[in-house]
């Protein structure tokens, strides 16, 4: 009896994953990426659009034909002071369009409180008394300028400035400053500077939303100090010794040279002899001294002629 062989029933075999039409699309994408994302080493990268650049603000000197002080003002100390009330705009007096440049500074002068007596002497004639063209800056950063008044005395300069509240003026910031100092605006920023010999004291003022207040001080170097020169020791005279005849005793004509009248020979000069007229004794020389020549001339005998 023959057997069948049996069939074993076969076994379903795992579907195979395409995965080849797929990698064209991942490297297409990951080139793609490259020149976006990264780069390689020492290549440009594009980072996308650049921050504008504001400038930063520039230093404007404020009444620049004015020289610097002399010597500065004491600071005080910001928490030794009371608090300030709140300023109060000038009364019977208003700003069209709150344009500041329209306002009249002598009316300006005359009606508002915060100007003292003194100050008003500059409306009249006044020995040393100045009242210096209005400078106008933004110092709120509202846009609009602010009005600054220079009211300058014998000693001193006030400064005041104002700034439109609607259609009144508002008084924001009074100091009394020497009569030479410096000042500048740097933005909304007010620099007050007072130098005294080397070194130079400066303030700013920035608008806190009622006033200009104090923000910063500092003393700074603006060169070395002189120092005072020594006095030099006195030196002692030499002393020099004239030859003899010739000092104050000489006598009367010794400012005036005279030729010398001619000595007689003699038949044997000595030193004894210079004594004896009180003369000072010469140096005799070394070598020997001619002899004298003879008083009595000698007689020469004359040719014989022929008769």
């Amino acid at each position: 009896m023959s057997t069948a062989p049996r069939r074993t029933a076969a076994r379903p075999r795992p579907a195979r994953r395409r995965v080849l039409p797929a990698l064209p699309v991942l490297l297409a994408a990951a080139a793609l990426a490259l020149p976006v994302g990264c780069a390689a080493p020492g290549e440009l990268r594009d980072n996308g659009a650049v921050a504008p650049v504001t400038p930063s603000p520039a230093r404007v000197p404020l009444w620049p034909s004015a020289p610097t002080a002399s010597s500065p003002t004491p600071l005080e100390p910001t928490g030794s002071r009371s608090p300030e009330p709140a300023p109060q705009p000038v009364p019977d007096l208003t700003v069209p369009g709150q344009d500041v440049t329209t306002v009249d500074v002598r009316a300006l002068v005359t009606k508002d409180p915060g100007v003292t007596q003194d100050e008003r002497r500059v409306l009249e004639p006044c020995p040393g008394c100045e009242l210096r063209t209005p400078e106008y800056r933004d110092l709120t950063g509202d846009g609009r300028p602010e009005l600054l008044l220079a009211v300058g005395l014998a000693d001193t300069v006030v400064l005041h400035v104002y700034t439109a509240s609607g259609d009144r003026l508002l008084p924001i910031h009074r100091v009394s400053l020497l009569k030479e100092f410096g000042a500048e605006t740097v933005g909304t920023d007010l620099w007050l500077y007072e130098p005294t010999g080397s070194f130079r004291t400066g303030r700013l003022y920035r608008w806190d939303g009622v006033r200009l207040a104090l923000a910063d001080q500092k003393v700074e170097g603006i060169g070395p100090t002189p120092e005072p020169e020594p006095t030099p020791p006195t030196a002692e005279k030499p002393t020099v010794e004239k030859p003899p005849g010739t000092g104050p005793t000489a006598g009367a004509g010794a400012g005036v040279v005279k030729p010398s009248a001619p000595s007689r020979p003699t038949a044997s000069p000595s030193a004894g002899s210079d004594a004896a007229v009180g003369k000072q004794p010469q140096p005799q020389p070394n070598t020997a001294r001619p002899a004298a020549p003879s008083a009595t001339p000698t007689a020469v005998p004359l040719p014989e002629t022929k008769q």
